[in-house]
């Protein structure tokens, strides 16, 4: 290794972990905070253009959150080996496996890209579009298709430099195109008055511009690990290792896209206020517990590759402390939230039936969102720590597996109530597996010695 990897090394096995998470997590906070604030500041603006508009929104979620699972998926598979690998002080190989991911995820992107353009019209139907809803949706959809590749590899990229331990430079690509989307909506969509489609040109502008920013990175040196076409690895076993040790992100994605789309049918009945309502009281929940999941990702790269290193007893540290400090930062804002729901959901569209429908399901969310961090913080032990199995069965019970049949049975006994009911229901449920996890892995599954020094 040469000196920036041994001074890398150091840092990632010898700082106190509670410095080292804290290092890691406020960039990838300030990332989180950043990237959805611009997809709250896009709905925000969006309202103003009428319910439609604000519903087109919500239902072309569910196809974003498909290119997500595949970036995710590929950055979250091939970060968690490459971290592993720099734990075992195997540069080259991690170079291998991040070359294999980045250019694994942009040649998916361009596929889903092109097959999602040939059959927009179904797709956006699909999707969960009403009939005044569609015509939004998809002029919505058409520009994001355009950078639809760049999306896939930016979030693989962004998860490469964050289990390096370089979250810094993740950010500096996430959030120059986050400022450059919450600029560009009022430019496009009502100075150049381009309405909706201004809306999907900032945000198709932004995430080429964070792609560019985060590849350059790569190029110019910065990182440990090399891009290049001569580092792919063709091999089977290789691409498929990537694949499982992603497919927890995969799962949790995908399903969360599915669950979207159900959501969006099952609100078709109570019309496109109902449907607008749920995006908003989605958008605002993810907002909310993007703190707590930016110091989750502030874990994973030091849980990767103390695991990599043999360094068990710094694994067991970090957890416990990424647990406790998230559910801290998170008691404080889900108060405010709460007690002031209506006034939020007032926010983004000013429709007394939207922020009725939105109010209860917002202040149903924010109870429910206190038991997430244990599922989520455990998901992410086990994936960085290679489980593959435990952590794709906890992703899909968190993703799907509990929410889809919640949604689908609450919906028909309880109607529009039973929608607004689900998804915190869902979470709850899932908390209990969770800790039962963590309990395996942590007493069970991890050696209780750390492996001596190499």
């Amino acid at each position: 290794m040469n000196n920036s990897q041994v001074t890398q090394y150091k840092k990632m096995t010898e700082t106190p972990v509670r410095r080292l998470i804290c290092i890691l997590a406020v960039p990838t906070v300030i990332s989180m905070l950043v990237t959805n604030l611009y997809n709250l500041v896009d709905n925000a603006f969006v309202g103003r253009l009428g319910t439609a508009s604000a519903a087109a929104v919500g239902v072309v979620f569910g196809h974003m959150a498909v290119l997500q699972a595949v970036g995710f998926m590929f950055g979250q598979g091939g970060g968690s080996i490459l971290s592993r690998q720099l734990g075992a002080k195997d540069p080259d190989g991690a170079s291998h496996t991040a070359s294999t991911a980045f250019f694994g995820s942009l040649t998916l992107g361009c596929i889903l890209a092109v097959l999602s353009a040939c059959f927009i019209d179904p797709l956006i139907t699909f999707l969960g579009s009403t009939p005044t809803i569609a015509p939004e949706a998809r002029i919505y959809l058409s520009y994001l298709l355009i950078s639809a590749p760049f999306a896939t590899a930016s979030f693989t990229l962004n998860n490469i430099l964050r289990y390096e331990g370089k979250a810094m430079l993740g950010m500096i690509g996430l959030t120059a195109g986050g400022i450059l989307n919450i600029a560009g909506d009022p430019l496009f969509m009502f100075a150049l008055r381009m309405g909706i489609a201004g809306a999907g040109l900032s945000t198709c502008l932004s995430q080429i511009t964070s792609f560019s920013i985060l590849l350059s990175m790569f190029l110019t040196g910065r990182t440990t690990t090399r891009l290049s076409v001569r580092n792919i690895l063709f091999s089977p076993a290789a691409i498929g290792n990537i694949c499982a040790t992603g497919l927890p992100s995969m799962l949790r994605q995908s399903l969360g896209s599915i669950a979207t789309i159900i959501l969006n049918w099952r609100s078709q009945p109570y019309g496109d206020e109902a449907i607008a309502a749920m995006s908003i009281v989605s958008r605002v929940s993810f907002f909310v517990f993007s703190m707590a999941l930016g110091i989750g990702q502030g874990f994973q790269p030091v849980s990767a590759f103390n695991y990599g290193a043999g360094r068990y007893t710094r694994v067991r540290k970090a957890y416990r402390f990424t647990l406790v400090f998230s559910e801290f930062l998170m008691i404080g804002t889900l108060i405010i939230v709460s007690v002031f729901s209506d006034r939020v959901i007032g926010i983004f569209r000013n429709d007394p039936a939207v922020i009725a429908i939105g109010t209860r399901a917002l202040r149903l969310q924010c109870a429910s969102l206190l038991f997430l961090p244990a599922t989520m913080i455990t998901e992410m032990l086990l994936q960085s720590t290679g489980q593959k199995l435990a952590a794709s069965i906890l992703s899909s019970l968190r993703s799907g597996i509990f929410f889809i049949p919640l949604l689908l049975i609450l919906s028909s006994l309880r109607g529009l109530a039973g929608i607004q009911e689900a998804q915190p229901l869902a979470y709850v449920c899932t908390f209990f597996p969770a800790v039962f996890f963590a309990w395996r892995m942590l007493t069970i599954k991890m050696p209780r010695e750390d492996l001596p020094a190499a």
